[in-house]
């Protein structure tokens, strides 16, 4: 079939979750969120609201994320959501498909399969925010949460800063030796900690859970801390301490998703916290905002997981899948 980046219309291309994999690594994930983020603090995208409820059958949160892209000219929705018990059936509890749209007429561009995305746009997330925000001595990294996302979460911070070693929390502890074998595997040593070590020794800490109480206190974590908050994406979930934020400077992807369904919503809620004090990453991305401004600075990226970003990683997958020739169409 003719390729449609040269103009002709083929149909609708179908990017499985093995394609996503094999064309979009760290770097690219990395570049397409930077993007975005920037893009939405210069107002030229923007989320629409999102759905996202309990479908009172295996314990399951579904919904749809989306937004658009004018930069960009991507427009589409994610769809889909979380199911806590596929852990047991050998799946990914998050499982999602995101669907492209031509922007100029509607129609439907690509399907693409969106759990290796999520993931991967996750991470790319909160390496972002240490990219930006994090103290460029940072030594020590603190992971509380040892899901299938945290892998993903560890790689790519990894990268961010030169690291010299690990530590770890987890709920349930049997899940420590994947992020042990990780670090491994990246050279780093890991050793498994209570959450008052991992704050008392962290410079910075990703939480990525899937918590409806705070794992974090304030008095557990020290000045000059970056702390990104990855879990908290539903109205009620919880990883940290309110006064924690109350405590830092508090960076967002989205304002108005930080304090309805982010990390932000309890701290907010309780007025520890001003709306007024949440700031864009894009902003500091821009160059509009300075980010952190001392050493002993604590700052906190509230990571709620936005539409665009999403979109922007399954446009970078549909564009290099079209590109190296690893992409099927189909009239619909």
């Amino acid at each position: 079939m003719a390729n449609p980046l040269n103009g002709a219309d083929t149909g609708v291309s179908i990017i499985s979750e093995a394609v996503c994999e094999a064309v979009v690594g760290r770097g690219e994930a990395f570049t397409a969120v930077e993007s975005v983020f920037a893009a939405m603090a210069k107002g030229d995208a923007y989320n629409f609201p999102v759905v996202r409820e309990a479908i009172g059958h295996a314990d399951a949160l579904y919904g749809f994320k989306s937004g658009f892209d004018r930069a960009g000219m991507v427009l589409g929705v994610k769809s889909g959501g979380y199911w806590p018990g596929n852990v047991d059936k050998n799946l990914t509890n998050h499982q999602s498909t995101v669907i492209l749209f031509d922007p100029d007429t509607g129609k439907m561009k690509s399907i693409v399969g969106g759990n290796y995305l999520t993931a991967v746009r996750t991470a790319a997330s909160s390496a972002v925010s240490i990219a930006h925000l994090a103290r460029k001595d940072s030594k020590v990294l603190g992971m509380v949460g040892a899901g299938h996302q945290s892998t993903f979460q560890l790689r790519a911070a990894v990268e961010q800063r030169d690291f010299e070693k690990v530590v770890a929390w987890n709920p349930h502890p049997e899940y420590l030796p994947r992020l042990a074998a990780v670090a491994e595997e990246l050279g780093l040593p890991f050793e498994a900690v209570d959450q008052q070590t991992l704050g008392a020794q962290a410079d910075v800490i990703i939480t990525i859970t899937s918590a409806f109480e705070p794992l974090m206190m304030k008095d557990w974590v020290k000045p000059g801390t970056h702390i990104a908050c990855m879990g908290t994406d539903t109205k009620g979930k919880q990883e940290v301490d309110p006064e924690l934020l109350a405590a830092a400077t508090v960076f967002t992807d989205e304002v108005a998703q930080s304090i309805s369904i982010g990390e932000a919503q309890h701290a907010v809620a309780s007025g520890a916290l001003n709306v007024d004090d949440i700031t864009p990453v894009g902003d500091v991305i821009n160059g509009i905002h300075a980010g952190r401004s001392s050493n002993d600075e604590i700052t906190l990226f509230d990571g709620t997981g936005v539409g665009l970003q999403d979109l922007a990683v399954a446009s970078s997958a549909a564009r290099l899948a079209e590109e190296q020739g690893k992409v099927n169409f189909v009239s619909l």
